[in-house]
Protein backbone atom coordinates (compact mmCIF):
# COMPACT_ATOMS: atom_id res chain seq x y z
CA UNK A 1 0.00 0.00 0.00
CA UNK A 2 1.19 3.54 -0.75
CA UNK A 3 2.11 5.72 2.03
CA UNK A 4 1.66 9.43 2.92
CA UNK A 5 4.35 11.47 4.50
CA UNK A 6 3.10 13.49 7.28
CA UNK A 7 5.20 17.09 7.30
CA UNK A 8 5.13 18.64 10.42
CA UNK A 9 7.23 22.12 10.78
CA UNK A 10 7.36 23.02 14.79
CA UNK A 11 8.88 26.21 16.45
CA UNK A 12 8.57 25.95 20.39
CA UNK A 13 5.31 24.46 20.64
CA UNK A 14 5.53 20.81 22.09
CA UNK A 15 2.06 21.00 23.65
CA UNK A 16 0.64 21.91 20.62
CA UNK A 17 3.14 19.00 18.61
CA UNK A 18 2.44 16.17 21.27
CA UNK A 19 -1.56 17.12 20.47
CA UNK A 20 -1.23 16.71 16.92
CA UNK A 21 1.08 13.38 16.93
CA UNK A 22 -1.28 11.81 19.62
CA UNK A 23 -4.42 12.30 17.48
CA UNK A 24 -3.08 11.55 13.81
CA UNK A 25 -1.40 8.26 16.09
CA UNK A 26 -5.01 7.87 17.70
CA UNK A 27 -7.67 8.33 14.55
CA UNK A 28 -5.35 7.05 11.63
CA UNK A 29 -5.49 3.27 10.87
CA UNK A 30 -2.13 2.49 9.34
CA UNK A 31 -3.08 -0.44 7.97
CA UNK A 32 -6.24 1.03 6.09
CA UNK A 33 -3.90 4.21 5.50
CA UNK A 34 -0.29 3.73 5.84
CA UNK A 35 1.97 6.92 7.05
CA UNK A 36 5.12 8.64 8.41
CA UNK A 37 5.34 11.94 10.72
CA UNK A 38 8.53 13.80 9.81
CA UNK A 39 8.70 16.64 12.31
CA UNK A 40 10.97 19.61 10.88
CA UNK A 41 11.91 21.66 14.47
CA UNK A 42 12.62 25.19 13.34
CA UNK A 43 15.08 26.08 15.82
CA UNK A 44 12.52 24.87 19.02
CA UNK A 45 14.42 25.21 22.71
CA UNK A 46 11.61 23.71 24.33
CA UNK A 47 12.43 19.82 24.15
CA UNK A 48 10.85 19.27 20.56
CA UNK A 49 13.82 17.55 19.37
CA UNK A 50 14.56 15.36 22.13
CA UNK A 51 10.49 14.17 22.55
CA UNK A 52 10.67 13.62 18.88
CA UNK A 53 13.81 10.93 18.97
CA UNK A 54 11.91 9.45 22.26
CA UNK A 55 9.05 8.76 20.09
CA UNK A 56 11.07 7.70 17.24
CA UNK A 57 9.19 10.27 15.18
CA UNK A 58 11.80 11.22 12.12
CA UNK A 59 13.39 15.02 13.01
CA UNK A 60 14.44 17.22 10.89
CA UNK A 61 16.33 19.55 13.30
CA UNK A 62 16.90 23.26 12.05
CA UNK A 63 19.71 25.71 13.88
CA UNK A 64 16.45 28.78 13.19
CA UNK A 65 13.57 29.49 12.90
CA UNK A 66 12.83 29.47 9.17
CA UNK A 67 9.71 29.95 8.87
CA UNK A 68 6.71 27.46 7.19
CA UNK A 69 7.42 27.08 3.60
CA UNK A 70 11.10 26.28 3.70
CA UNK A 71 10.79 23.81 6.43
CA UNK A 72 8.03 22.27 4.37
CA UNK A 73 10.50 22.02 1.48
CA UNK A 74 12.89 20.60 4.05
CA UNK A 75 10.43 18.14 4.93
CA UNK A 76 9.35 17.25 1.83
CA UNK A 77 12.42 16.51 -0.07
CA UNK A 78 13.35 13.76 2.26
CA UNK A 79 9.55 12.26 2.78
CA UNK A 80 9.04 8.63 1.15
CA UNK A 81 5.36 8.78 -0.11
CA UNK A 82 3.40 8.34 -2.61
CA UNK A 83 1.51 11.50 -1.18
CA UNK A 84 2.21 14.49 0.96
CA UNK A 85 0.48 15.94 3.43
CA UNK A 86 1.40 19.48 5.00
CA UNK A 87 0.26 19.50 8.60
CA UNK A 88 0.41 22.51 10.88
CA UNK A 89 1.23 21.68 14.19
CA UNK A 90 -1.99 23.45 16.04
CA UNK A 91 -3.98 20.86 14.03
CA UNK A 92 -5.86 17.93 15.51
CA UNK A 93 -7.20 15.52 12.87
CA UNK A 94 -10.30 13.47 13.46
CA UNK A 95 -11.27 9.72 12.67
CA UNK A 96 -11.12 9.03 9.22
CA UNK A 97 -9.26 11.86 8.02
CA UNK A 98 -6.88 10.90 6.02
CA UNK A 99 -8.84 7.79 4.63
CA UNK A 100 -10.87 11.26 3.72
CA UNK A 101 -8.99 12.83 2.18
CA UNK A 102 -7.16 10.34 0.24
CA UNK A 103 -10.73 9.30 -0.89
CA UNK A 104 -11.35 12.59 -2.70
CA UNK A 105 -7.30 13.17 -4.17
CA UNK A 106 -8.47 9.69 -5.25
CA UNK A 107 -11.81 10.69 -7.27
CA UNK A 108 -10.59 12.15 -10.61
CA UNK A 109 -7.35 12.06 -12.23
CA UNK A 110 -7.35 15.49 -12.38
CA UNK A 111 -7.26 16.27 -8.73
CA UNK A 112 -4.00 17.18 -7.34
CA UNK A 113 -4.76 19.03 -3.74
CA UNK A 114 -7.66 18.35 -1.25
CA UNK A 115 -7.91 20.21 2.05
CA UNK A 116 -10.36 19.62 5.02
CA UNK A 117 -12.97 21.69 6.44
CA UNK A 118 -12.29 23.30 10.05
CA UNK A 119 -13.24 25.50 12.45
CA UNK A 120 -10.29 28.28 11.83
CA UNK A 121 -9.66 29.74 8.46
CA UNK A 122 -10.11 32.20 6.13
CA UNK A 123 -12.41 31.44 2.80
CA UNK A 124 -14.62 28.62 2.61
CA UNK A 125 -13.41 26.19 4.57
CA UNK A 126 -13.87 27.53 7.97
CA UNK A 127 -17.26 25.78 9.13
CA UNK A 128 -19.92 27.10 11.57
CA UNK A 129 -20.02 23.73 14.21
CA UNK A 130 -20.52 24.76 17.76
CA UNK A 131 -17.15 22.75 19.55
CA UNK A 132 -17.23 23.43 23.35
CA UNK A 133 -14.84 20.86 24.23
CA UNK A 134 -12.38 18.70 22.14
CA UNK A 135 -14.50 15.32 23.21
CA UNK A 136 -17.11 17.17 21.75
CA UNK A 137 -15.11 18.34 18.44
CA UNK A 138 -14.31 14.24 17.96
CA UNK A 139 -18.23 13.71 18.05
CA UNK A 140 -18.66 15.87 16.35
CA UNK A 141 -16.31 15.47 13.32
CA UNK A 142 -17.35 11.79 13.51
CA UNK A 143 -21.04 12.92 12.52
CA UNK A 144 -19.62 14.91 10.05
CA UNK A 145 -18.11 12.12 8.13
CA UNK A 146 -20.97 10.28 7.96
CA UNK A 147 -23.45 12.97 6.99
CA UNK A 148 -21.70 14.68 4.74
CA UNK A 149 -19.70 11.00 3.12
CA UNK A 150 -18.16 11.73 -0.28
CA UNK A 151 -19.18 15.31 -0.31
CA UNK A 152 -16.12 17.40 -2.09
CA UNK A 153 -16.21 20.79 -3.83
CA UNK A 154 -13.54 22.69 -6.50
CA UNK A 155 -11.47 25.34 -5.03
CA UNK A 156 -9.56 27.91 -6.33
CA UNK A 157 -6.71 27.72 -3.43
CA UNK A 158 -7.05 25.69 -0.36
CA UNK A 159 -5.10 26.32 3.06
CA UNK A 160 -1.81 25.21 4.04
CA UNK A 161 -2.77 23.81 7.61
CA UNK A 162 -3.48 20.72 6.09
CA UNK A 163 -3.21 19.97 2.40
CA UNK A 164 -2.63 16.69 0.80
CA UNK A 165 -1.15 16.39 -2.56
CA UNK A 166 -0.26 13.69 -5.15
CA UNK A 167 3.91 13.56 -5.43
CA UNK A 168 2.91 13.63 -9.02
CA UNK A 169 2.12 17.16 -8.34
CA UNK A 170 5.08 17.65 -6.49
CA UNK A 171 7.46 16.35 -8.74
CA UNK A 172 6.18 18.70 -11.79
CA UNK A 173 5.55 22.12 -9.96
CA UNK A 174 8.36 22.05 -7.16
CA UNK A 175 8.14 23.36 -3.30
CA UNK A 176 6.60 26.40 -1.87
CA UNK A 177 8.01 29.43 -2.97
CA UNK A 178 10.28 30.15 0.22
CA UNK A 179 10.25 34.31 -0.89
CA UNK A 180 6.54 34.08 1.49
CA UNK A 181 8.76 32.74 4.50
CA UNK A 182 8.12 33.10 7.07
CA UNK A 183 4.53 32.41 6.25
CA UNK A 184 1.35 33.38 4.37
CA UNK A 185 0.41 33.52 0.83
CA UNK A 186 3.00 30.06 0.12
CA UNK A 187 -0.30 28.20 -0.27
CA UNK A 188 -2.30 30.64 -2.49
CA UNK A 189 0.85 30.56 -4.43
CA UNK A 190 1.18 26.35 -4.52
CA UNK A 191 -2.46 25.98 -5.48
CA UNK A 192 -2.09 28.92 -8.56
CA UNK A 193 0.65 26.77 -9.68
CA UNK A 194 -1.08 23.49 -9.32
CA UNK A 195 -4.35 25.27 -11.30
CA UNK A 196 -1.75 26.26 -13.57
CA UNK A 197 -0.51 22.97 -14.26
CA UNK A 198 -3.83 21.49 -14.73
CA UNK A 199 -4.53 19.92 -11.24
CA UNK A 200 -7.54 20.42 -9.30
CA UNK A 201 -8.37 21.40 -5.83
CA UNK A 202 -11.12 20.22 -3.47
CA UNK A 203 -12.66 21.08 -0.50
CA UNK A 204 -14.18 17.46 1.88
CA UNK A 205 -16.64 18.74 3.56
CA UNK A 206 -16.66 14.95 5.79
CA UNK A 207 -13.24 15.92 6.91
CA UNK A 208 -13.54 17.86 9.73
CA UNK A 209 -9.82 19.01 11.62
CA UNK A 210 -10.21 21.24 14.79
CA UNK A 211 -7.25 24.32 14.22
CA UNK A 212 -6.30 26.22 16.70
CA UNK A 213 -5.18 28.81 14.18
CA UNK A 214 -1.61 31.14 13.64
CA UNK A 215 -0.27 30.01 16.68
CA UNK A 216 3.15 30.53 16.09
CA UNK A 217 2.25 34.10 14.35
CA UNK A 218 0.11 34.90 17.67
CA UNK A 219 3.32 35.21 19.64
CA UNK A 220 4.26 38.62 18.21
CA UNK A 221 2.06 42.00 17.75
CA UNK A 222 -1.12 42.01 15.65
CA UNK A 223 0.83 45.12 13.98
CA UNK A 224 3.94 42.71 13.02
CA UNK A 225 1.40 39.93 11.63
CA UNK A 226 -0.52 42.76 9.84
CA UNK A 227 2.84 44.08 8.53
CA UNK A 228 3.83 40.15 7.04
CA UNK A 229 -0.08 39.85 5.48
CA UNK A 230 0.61 42.98 3.40
CA UNK A 231 4.17 42.19 2.17
CA UNK A 232 3.55 38.77 1.43
CA UNK A 233 0.35 39.95 -0.35
CA UNK A 234 2.60 42.37 -2.34
CA UNK A 235 4.93 39.77 -3.06
CA UNK A 236 2.16 37.74 -4.65
CA UNK A 237 0.80 40.38 -6.36
CA UNK A 238 4.30 41.20 -8.34
CA UNK A 239 5.35 38.03 -8.86
CA UNK A 240 1.65 36.54 -10.70
CA UNK A 241 0.05 40.05 -11.47
CA UNK A 242 -3.24 39.27 -9.76
CA UNK A 243 -4.16 39.87 -6.36
CA UNK A 244 -4.76 36.79 -4.09
CA UNK A 245 -7.78 37.74 -2.37
CA UNK A 246 -9.67 37.25 -5.99
CA UNK A 247 -9.35 33.51 -4.96
CA UNK A 248 -10.91 33.11 -1.66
Amino acid sequence: MMRTSIIIPSYNAIDLLQQAVNAIRLYTDASETPYEIIVVDNGSTDGTGEWCVKEGISLISLPVNTGFPTACNRGLRIASGEYLLLLNNDVTVSHGWLSGLLRALHSSLEVGIVGPVTNYASGKQQVDYAVPSMADFHGIASAVGREQRGRTEPMLRLIGFCMLFKRELYERIGELDERFAPGHYEDDDYCLRARMNGFGLLMCHDVLVFHEGSASFKRGSLGELQSLVARNRQLFIEKWQVDPTIFI
